[in-house]
């Protein structure tokens, strides 16, 4: 018996050698190891020729520049509610559970077993086959031998298997590596969706603000030419207007009037887009905002920072960049299929006969010992896969540096819009001051009977272009500003995605 334990315990000693030696030269790992890439990026931006822009590092919740507590409610309510976030978390989840998967195939596995069979193992018809005697001629010793071991027996056995495949040319942590980076990549994206959706919400509020003050504009203008109307219908009754004046009149009021109908449809679409990117119903929103706005005014100040803050700002580079690393790795994963595979396993158990005797040591068994396969036939297989993740790593790379390009593209796109929207808006807004005078005094001049209603008319029609002009520039503006900001990637950094449902 103890000589039996002291044979065990060297077999034990054995195999745990083994394990550190294998331990020991776990630490090489094939293909290329990854680096970030660093893309030239200019010292400035060249359409940073506003005085209202600055390099100070971006505001990460830039919306709060615009004063609207109504607008920073919207930014909270689909941070926490929006639908596409929610699922955007869950494949967070799914891509984090495969970095557990992945590290699990480095990691030894043990498995208890039981199990009980009964069997005959049909001896007799083995010897008969070999022609031997069994009959009646045989003697009494071997007929009770074979009928001995004919009987069905009873089989009970408890166990454990343990293997271990050893990571010697790094396999499984190049395939860890590759799961770390796509659980980032999901990471990021699930970021670059939120700085998306905080820069619709920005806009479709103010297309409900502009459209509710093109609303208000539109119904003052309403009043003052029913007013006109009204003077044109007494001034006939006089003989001092004739019909074509009154059908002007008439005319350009309900023109006027037709462009309420559009107005009211943006803002039920936008309430109705609002309530869908916060999680709601499309409804839900009907009776919020109040019947008249005004746009927010623009931040006085713009921070931008330096195109060299861009990459760390932009998710989507910084999703690029994950995904050129997972491609790196699996050009690791690749090259190491080509190398052996080596595993340890064994396993250890109790068998017997009879449930009296399962327990005891002479009941016991082992199997214990080294694994390894070489690949040495594929058809090609093996290489060809080290040649396709060369590709589509090299593929990641030229995505990386068009990532890179497109952010700054839309910077400077931002940049220039929001600088000649400022140009545009400036210039209207004298417009709308001088077509306001000059309408001021020609509707004077009518009243006093100076001037037809067609000369009022031709003012008048250019100075309602004017103001719903003027309103367009400033709505655009705003939107580009928005835009502007999302060019920039902030918004993201103050998020905690594990309070997310």
């Amino acid at each position: 018996m103890q000589t039996s334990k002291r044979a065990s315990s060297r077999v034990a000693a054995k195999m745990a050698a083994a394990w550190i030696a294998a331990c020991s030269l776990a630490a090489c790992k094939v293909g290329p190891d990854f680096s970030a890439p660093k893309e030239p990026v200019p010292d400035h931006y060249a359409g940073a020729v506003d005085e209202r822009l600055s390099d100070a590092d971006p505001d990460s919740t830039w919306w709060r520049q615009f004063n609207d507590a109504q607008l920073e409610q919207l930014e909270a309510q689909a941070a926490a509610g929006n639908l596409d976030l929610k699922a955007a978390f869950l494949r967070i989840v799914a891509a984090r559970t495969e970095v557990q998967q992945a590290r699990a195939q480095g990691l030894p596995s043990l498995a208890a077993s039981a199990s009980f069979n009964r069997e005959q193992f049909g001896f007799a018809g083995i010897l008969k086959s070999q022609h031997a005697d069994i009959g009646p001629t045989a003697s009494p010793l071997e007929q009770g031998l074979v009928s001995s071991i004919e009987n069905p027996v009873n089989i009970y056995q408890l166990g454990f298997d343990a293997s271990w495949e050893l990571d010697l040319f790094g396999k499984v942590r190049r395939a860890v590596e590759e799961a770390n980076a796509n659980s980032v990549s999901a990471i990021e994206a699930r970021n670059d969706l939120l700085v998306s959706l905080e820069a619709e919400v920005a806009q479709e509020y103010f297309q409900l603000r502009a459209a509710q003050m093109l609303r208000k504009i539109t119904s003052d203008l309403i009043d003052a030419q029913r007013g006109v109307f009204e003077l044109t219908l007494n001034r006939r009754q006089h003989g001092l207007a004739d019909e074509a004046d009154v059908e002007a009149a008439r005319a350009q009021l309900a023109s006027l009037q037709s462009q309420l109908p559009p107005y009211e449809q943006s803002i039920a679409s936008a309430k109705h887009a609002l309530a869908v990117l916060t999680g709601r119903t499309p409804e839900a929103m009907d009776l919020q905002f109040g019947d008249d706005g005004e746009l927010p005014a623009l931040p006085p100040t713009v921070p931008i920072g330096l195109p060299a803050s861009l990459a760390r700002r932009r998710p989507d580079i910084r999703q690029s960049e994950a995904a050129l690393h997972a491609a790196t790795a699996q050009v690791g994963v690749s090259v190491a299929s080509l190398f052996p595979d080596i595993s340890l396993s064994g396993s250890y158990g109790l068998r017997n006969l009879s449930t009296g005797y399962l327990f005891a040591w002479d009941s016991r068994f082992y199997t214990a010992g080294p694994t390894v396969s070489v690949p040495i036939f594929h058809g090609g297989a093996l290489v060809a896969n080290v040649r396709l993740s060369r590709a589509q790593a090299a593929e990641a790379a030229l995505q990386y540096r068009k990532t890179v390009l497109n952010a700054l593209q839309e910077v400077e796109d931002g940049l220039s819009s929001l600088h000649q929207d400022a140009l545009r808006t400036s210039a209207l807004q004298e417009s709308v001051a001088a077509d306001q005078k000059a309408l001021d005094v020609d509707v004077d001049a009518y009243r006093h009977g100076l001037i037809t209603y067609i000369s009022v008319l031709t003012v008048q029609i250019q100075a309602v272009q004017s103001q719903q002009q003027l309103a367009q520039a400033v709505l655009a503006q705003s939107t580009d500003m928005v835009k502007l900001f999302k060019a920039l990637g902030g918004g993201w950094e103050k998020s905690d995605e594990a309070t997310m449902p």
